[in-house]
């Protein structure tokens, strides 16, 4: 309902911002108050990119207010999530090709796929690559990134969002436009993942802000990356990602040409 992995809930209230009700088992219990208040808090997250301090300082400042914001996101997330899951249908029925055929190919079930198309959610990130792969396109056009063209300027906080599909990973453009590189924010839930291996081509860029992330290349080569490591790679090898800490890892990751 709100969009985000259990992980995440549990992270958030760890950070004090959101007190979920028990039940006398001690099992989480959510009524509609706490899910406009995550809905709020995601919205927070997502679109502007704020931390759990200045997200408690929002709430603690605009009181009943910022339960309107998730109302307005809604719609907006809403949209651009169906508008990814309607460009993968009319991709995949312009090129005459059944729900059986494109799943076949990207490994993945019929009606997963269809569920995908019907609500853009379910598909792992390396799924998602391999199904903009098939459809020869990449996941960013996919979720609308824009491609005027001239000097881009993003404000801090002021980040564009792709379409979450997958469960814990955020991911901010940095750079708008037709450019040569694809400049993105990662923001990674304990336990987020790219859930398998994916490869394109180009290079790529990672830094690391803050957390870790355990990157796994060609199947067999390990590297577990800290604050301040910085990491490059060929996109052709398959690479796989996760945060394996019990806190948010984010990171800045460039990919170029725009393949991602």
């Amino acid at each position: 309902m709100v969009g985000v992995s259990p992980s995440t809930l549990r992270l958030w209230e760890g950070q004090g911002l959101v007190e979920s009700l028990r039940s006398p088992s001690g099992q989480r219990q959510y009524d509609q108050p706490l899910i406009d208040r995550l809905k709020t808090i995601a919205w927070l997250r997502g679109e502007k990119g704020l931390n759990a301090a200045a997200i408690r300082d929002h709430l603690s400042r605009r009181g009943e207010t910022a339960a309107e914001e998730p109302r307005e996101a809604a719609a907006r997330t809403d949209g651009a999530a169906m508008q990814i899951g309607q460009k993968v249908r009319r991709l995949r029925r312009n090129a005459s090709q059944t729900l059986e055929m494109v799943a076949q190919s990207i490994g993945v079930s019929p009606s997963l796929l269809s569920t995908f198309e019907r609500t853009s959610q379910g598909l792992s990130l390396s799924a998602l690559h391999d199904l903009a792969k098939h459809l020869g396109t990449t996941v960013a056009a996919l979720s609308g990134q824009k491609k005027g063209r001239g000097a881009a300027l993003v404000r801090e906080g002021r980040w564009t969002a792709l379409p979450a599909t997958s469960s814990g990973v955020t991911v901010q453009v940095l750079a708008e436009g037709q450019t040569q590189m694809e400049c993105h924010r990662f923001q990674l839930a304990p336990g987020a993942s790219s859930e398998g291996a994916y490869r394109h081509q180009g290079e790529e860029f990672i830094h690391v802000l803050s957390g870790s992330l355990e990157i796994v290349l060609d199947g067999d080569r390990f590297f577990e990356l800290r604050p301040g490591d910085s990491f490059y790679f060929e996109s052709q090898r398959p690479h796989a990602w996760r945060n394996g800490s019990d806190s948010e890892t984010v990171l800045i990751w460039v990919n170029t040409p725009p393949t991602f």
